[in-house]
């Protein structure tokens, strides 16, 4: 495997430390005279080997830190045994705290807990063997040379890690807050889609079926009941387009009760749906005091099954039924059910989609479907779940 181009940083450091390097070899300044026991090879040009050596790990201190460290270290126990040059000991911290910073975190652990038992080792078996308080200053070079660049390297590992989580985490949370963003505003369109359907549609069905009876029956009694119904239902579809605009602009706190509107105006939608057709049967029971989206949600249920009814049905009742039982509001409709040569005004296919939702954001239940003659909707909204809604 190719080994990646050093960092233009790590060649800076090499070439310093191998540059100082050389300038110590050249005014004859070592670590050790040539006297000193430990001193196998004498003269200048030993330490350059180790030096060069040391100077080469400094290139892959960052793409390789463990192999660097490594060969580091021999050429670091090579220079003992030489007079020994600064910058080659200087550049060896500098691999060490790199090892510790770049490299695996594992591998970044254990050469915490190896330099750390050298210094001590390092502190008491010198001391242990001479009994020279001279022999402790073993365990503080050490410590300095090996343990602080690698306590230095694991301190600043440990602050990088933590601010690399905190950017995550930043961005994690400004992400959730664009998906919240993005689901809210899709839900608010999806509420805004139900309730525009929801009110202008039951008036835009009687204005179609009404102005093809109008055109088709060459009757002026019948045309003129019929534009009659077509004014009304316009009219009454205009005021509302107009409160929903309203709200939506906050136009208002007037214009809201509109929108809302409470199961005790089921008796006016029964007879709005009545004056342009249909035979509607309601029988509301005691349903007692019901949540207000519960309310909203049984209204406009209700209001688009007539709707739909009025759209689909075949003649006949149409059958609304109110019931509180068992914590729910039980709401069916019924209407004649059979073959017809097709609708009697286009639809979208958009209201059972928003009665199934309405039921669901409720936490209930809703089936729609042929059953016998009849079809038939059936929703059950829990009241509690209204109530905490």
């Amino acid at each position: 495997m190719a080994l990646s181009r050093p960092h233009r940083f790590d060649v800076y450091i090499a070439a310093g430390g191998l540059l100082g390097g050389l300038l110590l070899v050249a005014i004859g300044l070592a670590t050790r005279p040539s006297s000193d026991p430990i001193t196998l090879f004498d003269g200048p040009w030993p330490v350059l080997l180790p030096l060069v050596v040391m100077s080469g790990c400094e290139l892959l201190r960052r793409s390789t830190p463990r192999a660097a460290l490594l060969t580091a270290t021999v050429a670091v126990c090579a220079d003992v045994v030489t007079q020994g040059n600064l910058a080659t000991v200087l550049m060896f911290t500098d691999v060490m705290y790199a090892a510790v910073l770049y490299g695996p975190l594992a591998s970044a652990r254990r050469i915490q807990w190896i330099t750390g038992l050298l210094t001590v080792a390092g502190t008491l078996v010198p001391f242990a063997v001479w009994r020279e308080p001279e022999a402790l200053l073993i365990g503080v070079v050490v410590g300095v040379v090996a343990y602080g660049p690698a306590a230095t390297g694991w301190i600043v590992r440990d602050h990088r890690d933590a601010a690399e989580a905190a950017r995550l985490r930043a961005e994690q949370t400004a992400l959730l807050a664009e998906m919240d963003r993005a689901q809210a505003v899709t839900a608010e369109r999806a509420r805004m889609a139900r309730e525009l359907h929801d009110m202008v549609a039951n008036h835009l069905s009687a204005i179609a079926i009404h102005s093809t009876a109008a055109l088709s029956i060459d009757e002026p009694a019948t045309s003129r009941e019929a534009l009659s119904v077509i004014r009304e239902n316009s009219v009454a579809g205009l005021a509302e387009m107009r409160r929903l605009i309203g709200i939506l602009r906050d136009a208002g706190g007037d214009t809201e009760p509109a929108v809302a509107p409470t199961l005790d105006s089921l008796a006016a939608l029964v007879e709005g749906a009545r004056a342009n057709g249909l035979d509607v049967c309601l029988d509301a029971g005691d349903h007692g005091k019901v949540p207000a989206p519960v309310e909203l949600a049984a209204y406009r249920i209700v209001q688009e099954s007539l709707t739909n009814a009025l759209k689909h049905a075949c003649p006949g009742r149409v059958t609304v039924g109110l019931a509180r039982r068992d914590g729910v509001l039980d709401v069916r409709v019924t209407s004649p059910y059979g073959h017809r040569d097709g609708p009697r005004a286009p639809g979208s296919g958009a209201g059972l989609t928003g009665m199934r939702e309405r039921a669901a954001l409720l936490g209930g239940t809703f089936r729609a479907g042929p059953q016998g003659a009849l079809w038939a909707v059936h929703a059950t909204l829990p009241l509690s779940e209204g109530e905490s809604a």
